[in-house]
């Protein structure tokens, strides 16, 4: 099934953002009955140094130049190309979602040419059994499921004190981000899918965005050590964008205080909701932690993936 005639495909433009995020919102509603993500969650895409929006996202367009549907496909890692696509629901059926994976698909086989074991992993929401359906007849398969992780915040936040030996600080954005990304990495070096990054592709992928913040970053440590670290990214809604505590020091309860300083820090702001992107077979319990500190699950998706040729 081709794209219908009464349809486009084009690049999208700035002026489509808002446009694109209605489209999110409306998938966000009838899945999760509530929304989301938000333009900010676009925007991200948007504004990393390699993302060309000539070449690497798509609107589809109604006869009345109405943003109906969104792509889009990025090089996270030297042979993965990560992609999304939303469809809106009043328009669903009609072929869109499978002219719109057309183009992602060969984006990605162009961005990962001449790099042998490329992997394409496409995202879908964990309920659409006809997005699923339209990937395992292209070869896909499920390999990873995850959620977003939710709270809402309600007026000021009181932190609580931090555990017993373990002082929690801001960061010196000059001094600190060093030991943040040694932090992290060692934290996260069993999770799938993680790689350990030189320190000016890990600074750029940190910063390069209009949510990076470091008066949101946060380190915990143990008589001036840094055991565990937090960073995090604001816009309409905040974002906890990594967390991560040294296997030898969990159990103490730093995770669950770097998040309730942080919830706070977004209060000050006036910042009503705070999410975070969990993966569901987290092996470190991540979940359990994120639902100790109040957090609760929004909605669930699903990554899949196809090894390219070379």
């Amino acid at each position: 099934m081709g794209l219908p005639t009464d349809y486009e495909l084009r690049a999208p433009t700035l002026d489509d953002l808002l446009a694109v995020a209605d489209v999110l919102a409306a998938s966000d509603l009838e899945a999760a009955g509530q929304i989301v993500l938000g333009p900010e969650f676009v925007k991200r895409d948007w504004t990393r140094d390699e993302f060309d929006l000539s070449t690497d996202a798509w609107v589809a367009v109604d006869m009345a130049g109405n943003v109906v549907a969104y792509g889009v496909v990025t090089r996270d890692e030297p042979r993965i190309a990560r992609s999304w696509g939303v469809v809106h629901p009043a328009h669903r059926g009609r072929g869109i979602g499978s002219a719109l994976l057309d183009r992602i698909e060969e984006r990605a086989s162009n961005l990962l040419a001449a790099r042998p074991g490329g992997r394409f992993r496409p995202a879908v929401d964990a309920g659409d059994s006809t997005a699923a359906e339209m990937l395992r007849a292209r070869g896909l398969q499920p390999v990873r499921h995850f959620w977003h992780m939710e709270i809402d915040l309600d007026g000021p936040i009181e932190p609580g004190p931090s555990p017993e030996g373990i002082d929690i600080t801001g960061i010196d954005p000059e001094l600190d981000l060093p030991t943040v990304q040694a932090v992290i990495e060692d934290a996260m070096a069993d999770h799938w899918g993680e790689r350990r990054m030189p320190f000016e592709e890990w600074i750029e992928d940190m910063t390069d965005g209009p949510g990076y913040d470091p008066a949101l970053w946060m380190l915990a440590k143990v008589t001036g050590r840094a055991v565990g670290a937090l960073t995090a990214s604001s816009g309409e809604r905040g974002w906890v964008d990594y967390l991560g505590v040294l296997h030898t020091y969990r159990g103490r309860g730093i995770g669950a205080a770097l998040l309730r300083r942080s919830f706070a820090l977004f209060a000050e702001r006036g910042i009503r909701q705070v999410l975070v992107n969990v993966d569901a077979e987290n092996v470190t319990g991540a979940t359990a932690l994120y639902e100790r500190v109040g957090m609760r699950v929004a909605n669930r998706w699903d990554m899949w993936e196809r090894i390219l040729p070379d």
